[in-house]
């Protein structure tokens, strides 16, 4: 059975199979939508359904049921179920378009016992055009990627990542631990769909896990100073102290910030740490009674953010203002799926 699928906004019409994923089909008829991971994990592909319904082979880890209650679906996993008209969640946003890059290391170095500090710089380039949030693809010997958000504001040709270990990485504890400054990367940059919407304007709560911190850093580099930035609420959490590599960096933070509260979480911290206890989207919950007038952005683990929607819309957060990127091992490459 092959269904009709129309996007609203623009009225373009393409045809999907009912065992085909909207994305695939959109993709394959030349049509854009929103995408980043395809794997269900980051939310980027996030769709409103106008009409219609869908269906999935296995519900996605990047929506929850009550965005599900609501009519929205992830175009990477959702399958048609008859015909339909779809909106994307928040409209089209306009991106800086990829490019590939001839990058050089300047500076690597650990931070903490997991995770190290990546410097690059892109020669011949005046100014890495990218909106914070977004993240690059670092292409290997063999032709895969392996994907690293930004942790820098746009300033030049020059751009930080904080690069955390996975067990058995062929880049993260191979590649990385032997480079060194003046080694050079073949790199694709900016990618991604997660970034600042500041035409929200509404207070901001940010909430990470691990080297989830690095794209909200970013962002928050580009208020600093900024007589518009909203009041911001940062959550980080990691398991031990040692996680919190920005720790010092971020406690200044305040000065550069209109109204800014930090706070470290630590969910399996020893007896000299005297801070916040436990998960980071618990703490979250304890402090807020109400979230209606936030908007929230969830970087880290996919399982916190499953978790942290399911408890912020049970506080009243608009799904409409909650922008997600979950960190996987290995992000697929944007395309079809």
């Amino acid at each position: 059975m092959v269904y009709r699928v129309c996007v609203a906004e623009t009225e373009q019409v393409f045809e999907a199979a009912a065992d085909e994923t909207i994305l695939a089909a959109a993709l394959r008829a030349n049509v854009e939508l929103p995408h980043d991971c395809t794997l269900g994990g980051c939310g980027t592909c996030r769709i409103r359904l106008v009409e219609g319904s869908v269906a999935y082979s296995e519900f996605p880890l990047a929506l929850t049921p009550d965005e599900a209650s609501q009519g929205y679906a992830l175009a990477c996993q959702a399958m048609p179920a008859g015909n339909l008209v779809i909106s994307p969640a928040r409209g089209f946003t306009e991106m800086p378009p990829a490019a590939r890059h001839h990058a050089v290391v300047t500076a690597v170095r650990p931070v903490s016992a997991r995770v190290t500090h990546l410097a690059l710089e892109v020669p011949g380039v005046t100014l890495l055009n990218y909106r914070p949030g977004q993240y690059m693809n670092i292409i290997l010997p063999d032709g895969s990627t392996r994907s690293f958000s930004m942790a820098s504001i746009p300033r030049d040709n020059r751009v930080d990542f904080q690069i955390r270990q996975i067990d058995g990485g062929c880049f993260t504890q191979g590649i990385l631990q032997r480079m060194q400054q003046g080694d050079r990367l073949e790199v694709d940059l900016p990618l991604g769909g997660f970034h600042l919407h500041t035409e929200d304007d509404r207070p901001l709560l940010m909430v990470a896990t691990g080297t989830g911190i690095a794209p909200i850093k970013a962002m928050l580099e580009s208020l600093m100073d900024d007589p518009d930035c909203p009041p911001v609420s940062l959550y980080w959490g990691g398991r031990t102290a040692t996680d919190l590599f920005l720790l010092d960096e971020i406690q200044g933070w305040g000065e550069r910030l209109f109204e800014f509260d930090f706070v470290p979480v630590l969910s399996r911290a020893d007896a000299a740490w005297d801070g916040r206890r436990g998960h980071v989207q618990q703490a979250v919950t304890l402090d807020f009674d109400d979230l209606s007038e936030h908007a929230i952005y969830l970087c880290g683990s996919p399982a916190m953010i499953f978790d942290a929607k399911l408890s912020f819309i049970d506080r009243g957060a608009s799904v409409e203002h909650i922008y997600s990127e979950g960190f996987t091992h290995q992000r697929a490459p944007p395309g079809p799926v």
